[in-house]
């Protein structure tokens, strides 16, 4: 019998190899992904990838989405309210579900939070990756024919250049010494659009690439309309 469970969906490849490892385990059956979006600028929360791009994404891999609306600014307990509706309205899709599933590697205090903040609403948190090596994560990502981009970068981690591009061996082989090869610590965010997992890739095309807060280096990638066939 398997059990039903969301995924944290944030478009990266954490949470990409986190639905490909749930998919191969016949103990669950993933429902739905989740995901924080800004009400205000209809983007991803902290990765800044349109909703549009968020639902074309959704839509390549066959699984439904639950938002967590949040206005911008807000605060933590905001969002903490947020999440928990968008838990009760995942409960009304799926009754008897209690189970989400996240990317995360290894940061306790990262893990410890999401346990506690499901523990609160009667949910059990799942973190299929959780302590691999990230070395080998990261190649077997690319590796196994994966795609994706750098959307956001933190400088004060990492050189803004490497924003905007290709997830690939290339890019794996040139980050500094000290940075996490798949970002674990915030050095950088990604968007998958290929691979796989992808009924078909997403097509796009890349947009600006702004500086927030004088820290995090942003490239926005775009729904290519005109673009052929995949």
């Amino acid at each position: 019998m398997t059990t039903p469970i969301l995924l944290a969906w944030s478009g990266g490849k954490d949470c990409l190899l986190a639905l490909q490892r749930l998919l191969a385990d016949p103990a669950w059956q993933v429902v739905g992904l989740l995901t924080t979006v800004n009400r205000n600028y209809q983007r991803v929360a902290m990765h800044g990838v349109h909703r549009e791009v968020l639902l074309a994404q959704t839509s390549a891999l066959g699984l439904p989405l639950v938002e967590v609306l949040l206005d911008w600014p807000g605060s933590n307990e905001a969002y903490e309210k947020a999440h928990a509706n968008a838990l009760v309205e995942a409960r009304m899709r799926w009754p008897g579900i209690r189970h989400c599933a996240f990317g995360d590697l290894y940061l306790e205090d990262v893990r410890d939070y999401r346990v506690r903040q499901l523990g609160r609403e009667n949910w059990r948190a799942v973190f299929p990756l959780w302590g691999e090596d990230t070395t080998a994560l990261s190649r077997r990502f690319v590796g196994e024919g994966h795609r994706a981009v750098l959307c956001c970068v933190d400088t004060q981690q990492l050189d803004g250049d490497f924003c905007g591009r290709d997830y690939d061996a290339g890019l794996l082989d040139a980050l500094p010494a000290g940075v996490d090869p798949c970002g674990e610590r915030g050095e950088f965010h990604t968007l998958s659009y290929a691979g796989p997992l992808f009924r078909h890739p997403l097509r796009l095309r890349r947009g600006e690439s702004v500086l927030r807060d004088e820290r995090f280096q942003y490239t926005d990638f775009l729904l290519d309309k005109h673009a052929g066939p995949a």
